[in-house]
């Protein structure tokens, strides 16, 4: 699993085959564009991303301790990640080939957890019918 927070934002997910420095730059460059600031932890898959041509990285290095200085923090991403297993942890186990809909499903709760999800999903309803 993979994700993109945007700081007051919306949540990004992805079900990734690996993390290798090749897949999560494939998700990168595809999501954020050149001039945004990235923030991440110390994986090492995040390497180099200032040579691909991003202007600012920062870390926060778990692993040492540092959970973040001022505004070089992970903690939007860490909620959702921690609102997606509190939330997936009550199907006491997802099939394999249903978890990413169930992924997307807590992307779209968190990124509307502010709204009336009813009024939404009438709306959506309303203009992309089932039949």
């Amino acid at each position: 699993m993979f994700g993109i927070y945007l700081r007051g934002g919306k949540v990004y997910t992805q079900v990734v085959p690996d993390c290798t420095k090749a897949t999560l730059r494939a998700v990168i460059r595809g999501r954020i564009s050149l001039q945004s600031v990235i923030h991440s932890d110390g994986w090492v898959g995040y390497d180099g991303l200032v040579d691909l041509g991003y202007q600012k990285h920062y870390r926060v290095q778990h692993n040492q301790n540092d959970f973040g200085k001022g505004k070089i923090h992970i903690n939007g991403t860490e909620s959702f990640w921690s609102y997606a297993k509190r939330r997936l942890a009550k199907f006491h186990g997802i099939p394999r080939k249903m978890f990413h809909l169930h992924l997307k499903e807590c992307e779209f709760r968190f990124n509307h957890r502010k709204d009336d999800l009813y009024a939404i999903l009438l709306e959506l309803l309303r203009n992309n019918p089932l039949n």
